[in-house]
């Protein structure tokens, strides 16, 4: 029976490779399902087509259009994801195994969408402060971040076929970036099903996406300095392709996420009664069984204290007894097989190297039942539990990683060794400590944070929502030193800027704001003979000023303020208090001068505006003594267009005003920047 042939996805068409190539098997049964070949592809001419053709079409879109096309593609797939469920099943995936992959990689387009409100509704991004490089004010700096003009190589490992593209792919979409997908052949059947129906959507641009299922040997040959490359896997895999030579000639950067020794530490102060004990054992039960252990942030070293080994190892042994291991079909079963006999038999030969030092005090790796399967055909491993009583000496456990449902005790006499132990991973994706004390969580954490990407923190306060230990979240950064790869991905607007090119500006206050779109204080002002706050949203223009009438602070405006807000702080209320201070007189309260200064520039007919949305930042820069008069500047700086939620909302956008205080010899007195929400004309 000739068996179905995995598509390629190269320049914007589907490719059956050449020659069968590898075969691919059900992971429950042992059953040959797929083959997958790459042979024929041209890898250069997919890199080509991906700058050439997805990149242009990606960068002529703003973060927002970008943005709203990842919800839209997230919406389509959650339509189909009970398909994904019944590929996913090959893998030898239970339905929660499942559910993190598939609707947790979902769930990862509908974050950086999200995080599009972050970002500017333009193709670029102005990063940070400007920076004043001249004493009269004449010239500035000021950084920006454009798309880089390349492409993203994503090579990822076989444990996550789903959420290792998309979590990948929504950040370099999100950035303009077009990708070259290339899952491990194992499971790439899985990518396949999600990535055929991401192109029968017809959401991305052409060229925004490739696919490559089998192999990608040569790839890297043909990477230009404009590209970037990721890569999910073993260490020593990852190491290999970071010092390509093409990665070195070109200066690419290489984001490196690799399979670590994490850790899990119960801290000193919990015992068995404690709610933190069945959360420590819960936890470290979920990571060992969930995805047969087969995670990158699973963990692989539970570090206790010395007294607590018996009552940690009884009460880990009676639950992981109660995981029922077979078919994930079946509603009992709890844990399904590896992902494949190839797998398995790696992990074997890891755990036979573990044995040398250490001894199995859980589980048996010949002896162990399987429900509605065949243990020999299917790629079925029990979990299995190590206990190194001497980890200062067997180090093995620290460098040996048997990738999946396997893990060693390791006691601990002292939170220093803990610390130390946690350490001697080299380098790992993530830690969880567990207790109840917040001072030994603070030790334990800056302890073991230079070593760690990750820490979670848990107790009976967060437990309940926590999404645990093994859980990358998208606004979080995922990554971590060392052994883990050194680098990071995801992290929320960290991630995308990973995809964009920093450049730093020099020029006129004036020339930067026209490049930016942004207003930089000194630049030219223009005043206009309407009242802004009778313009629509479109009618503002960036740069427009509102020059107020002036006003002269009276110490009854002190006082009276004072009695309206409550604020009697002794340097506006008691002028024999100010010796020693940096005060001459009773001085006006900050938030006086910015009340002031709205009422001196609000229109009070109704209009356009609808609210005033906040500030985003304020600084009070000189005293203001009764005597002294105030006027305002009041310019249009930045705005925004806000999306319709439903058919009857508003038509509206936020515009962010500098409100310039300044005093009668012209000097500033206070800066805030004000939002205001603002209707557009049209309503369409």
């Amino acid at each position: 029976m000739s068996l179905t042939k995995l598509k390629n996805y190269a320049e914007g068409k589907w490719v059956n490779g050449k020659h069968e190539g590898e075969t691919l098997h059900n992971a429950v049964t042992g059953d040959a399902i797929f083959t997958a070949s790459s042979d024929g592809l041209d890898f250069g001419a997919m890199m080509d087509y991906a700058r050439t053709v997805g990149g242009p079409a990606l960068r002529k879109l703003t973060f927002h259009q970008r943005g709203r096309m990842l919800k839209a593609l997230a919406m389509y797939l959650m339509e189909r994801k009970e398909y994904f469920y019944t590929v996913s099943a090959f893998t030898g995936a239970t339905r929660v195994d499942s559910w993190v992959d598939i609707e947790g990689g979902i769930g990862n387009l509908f974050s950086y969408a999200s995080l599009r409100r972050v970002f500017p509704d333009e193709r670029f991004y102005v990063d940070g402060d400007t920076a004043k490089l001249s004493k009269n004010n004449t010239f500035i700096g000021q950084h920006i971040m454009v798309p880089r003009e390349g492409v993203a190589i994503h090579i990822n490992a076989f444990n996550f076929p789903v959420w290792g593209m998309l979590e990948k792919i929504a950040v370099n979409l999100l950035a303009g970036v077009p990708a070259i997908v290339k899952p491990a052949t194992l499971t790439s059947y899985l990518t396949e099903a999600v990535f055929e129906e991401i192109i029968k959507s017809e959401i991305l641009p052409a060229g925004s996406l490739q696919l490559i299922c089998g192999s990608a040997k040569g790839i890297l040959d043909n990477i230009q300095t404009q590209d970037v490359v990721t890569f999910t896997g073993s260490a020593s895999t990852g190491r290999m392709l970071k010092s390509h030579p093409r990665i070195l000639s070109e200066s690419v950067p290489f984001n490196m996420e690799a399979d670590s020794l994490n850790c899990c530490i119960l801290a000193p102060d919990v015992k068995t009664d404690m709610p933190e004990f069945d959360i420590f054992i819960k936890e470290v039960v979920r990571e060992v069984t969930t995805k047969a252990g087969q995670k990158c942030t699973a963990i692989r070293r539970i570090i206790v204290p010395a007294g607590m080994v018996e009552d940690v190892q009884i009460a880990l042994g009676k639950r992981l007894r109660g995981t029922i291991l077979g078919d994930p079909s079946l509603k009992e079963v709890r844990m399904g097989p590896l992902a494949g006999i190839s797998q398995r038999n790696e992990v074997r030969e890891k755990v036979h190297l573990l044995a040398r030092s250490q001894s199995i005090v859980i589980g048996d790796m010949e002896h162990f039942e399987v429900l509605g399967a065949d243990k020999e055909k299917g790629a079925f491993l029990p979990p299995l539990i190590f206990l190194n009583t001497a980890p200062f000496e067997h180090t093995d456990c620290h460098n040996i990683e048997a990738f999946g449902p396997v893990s060693t005790i390791i006691p601990y006499n002292s939170i220093d060794e803990a610390i130390q132990l946690a350490k001697m991973g080299m380098g790992s994706l993530v830690a969880s400590i567990v207790t109840q004390d917040d001072d030994i969580a603070k030790e334990l954490v800056l302890g073991t944070a230079s070593m760690h990407g990750r820490i979670l923190i848990l107790n009976a306060d967060c437990a309940k929502e926590s999404t645990g230990h093994g859980s990358p979240m998208p606004m979080l950064v995922h990554g971590g030193p060392g052994r883990a790869g050194g680098g990071e991905e995801m992290g929320g607007k960290r991630g995308v800027m990973h995809y964009l090119q920093r450049t730093a500006l020099q020029g006129s206050p004036t020339t930067i704001f026209k490049i930016t779109n942004v207003y930089q204080q000194h630049a030219k002002q223009w005043e206009s003979d309407v009242h802004p706050f009778k313009k629509h949203f479109e009618e503002l223009v960036i740069g427009e000023t509102l020059v107020t009438a002036k006003h002269t602070v009276t110490e009854a405006d002190i006082t009276n303020f004072a009695n309206v807000s409550g604020d009697n702080f002794y340097a506006h209320m008691d002028a024999t208090s100010l010796e020693g201070t940096i005060f001459e007189r009773r001085v006006a309260h900050g938030y006086f001068i910015l009340s002031k200064a709205a009422g001196l520039f609000v229109d009070a007919k109704k209009g356009p505006v609808l609210l005033n949305y906040g500030i985003d930042e304020a600084r009070f820069t000189k005293p203001v003594y009764p005597g002294m008069t105030i006027g305002v500047r009041l310019t249009v700086k930045e705005k925004t267009a806000q999306e319709k939620r439903t058919p009857e909302d508003i038509a509206k956008g936020i515009v962010k005003w500098l409100v310039d205080v300044y005093d009668e010899t012209g000097e500033t007195v206070a800066i805030a920047t004000i939002l205001t929400m603002v209707r557009k004309k049209n309503q369409e």
